[in-house]
């Protein structure tokens, strides 16, 4: 995708890796649009990089979506990259009591939200000429942890449904790609992640990722820092075993 020059839709834009795409491609000059549940981080990010507009959105609930795109067509019809970030993760007991609600936000949030706001925005992407979709999924979809299940296998599903809207766009002004985080510091499990120092500082993550796009070194429309290529290959290079038990203590 070009690196500027854009008009970007970033979900999930208030904090960790959508704030700092935000804050990195306003920098380099882009119209960026934000939307996130918290009216006061918006607020806040608004305020710190002046030019940059922000909307409050759950993605969770499809009419506030319908609505929401509606007004982004009508207001911003020169939108042509959207980024699908908003995610939340919880761990999981699959042999307590059964309570499928958080099961039901993760998969509401993870999966409907990105297929709703993809196919509520793509017409009007299809218009521009050069466009693009990036979706955030994880390394856990390659090998997961136990103890969060439900997020690994939505990042999974996202993984497969992206290898499919790549090749039903190929021929399209829609370049589709992937970004495939590793475990990095930002509170998306809760606050002890961002200053966990097993996980890769959010700054270090952002830059990386600016180089891999402002590069194109996208190989298969996918993003991979150096870090998560561990996960993304393990099964190719014979590792996965080894790194499943590594991430669920077998």
């Amino acid at each position: 995708m070009q690196m500027t020059g854009n008009t970007i839709l970033i979900t999930g834009g208030t904090s960790g890796i959508g704030r700092g795409l935000a804050e990195a491609f306003h920098r380099l000059g882009n119209q960026v649009i934000i939307a996130g549940r918290r009216q006061g981080r918006l607020d806040e990010i608004m305020a710190a990089n002046p030019g940059m507009i922000g909307f409050q959105l759950d993605v969770r609930n499809p009419a506030a979506i319908d609505a929401f795109a509606a007004r982004v067509r009508e207001k911003i019809p020169e939108l042509n990259v959207l980024v699908n970030n908003a995610g939340i993760s919880r761990p999981e007991s699959l042999t307590a009591e059964p309570d499928l609600s958080v099961a039901r936000d993760i998969i509401e949030t993870n999966v409907m939200g990105v297929l709703h706001m993809t196919a509520a925005l793509l017409p009007a992407l299809k218009t521009k000429p050069r466009s693009a979709i990036i979706t955030t999924t994880s390394g856990l979809a390659f090998v997961p942890r136990n103890n969060f299940p439900t997020y690994c296998a939505s990042k999974a599903f996202l993984h497969s449904w992206l290898k499919s809207l790549r090749i039903q766009l190929r021929g399209s002004s829609i370049e589709v790609l992937e970004l495939v985080p590793p475990y990095v510091q930002t509170e998306l499990s809760g606050s002890h992640q961002m200053s966990d120092p097993h996980a890769m500082p959010l700054a270090a993550y952002i830059d990386e990722v600016m180089r891999l796009l402002t590069g194109r070194n996208t190989p298969d429309g996918e993003i991979l820092v150096e870090r998560v290529k561990g996960e993304r290959w393990a099964e190719r290079d014979g590792n996965y075993a080894r790194r499943f038990a590594l991430f669920n203590g077998t």
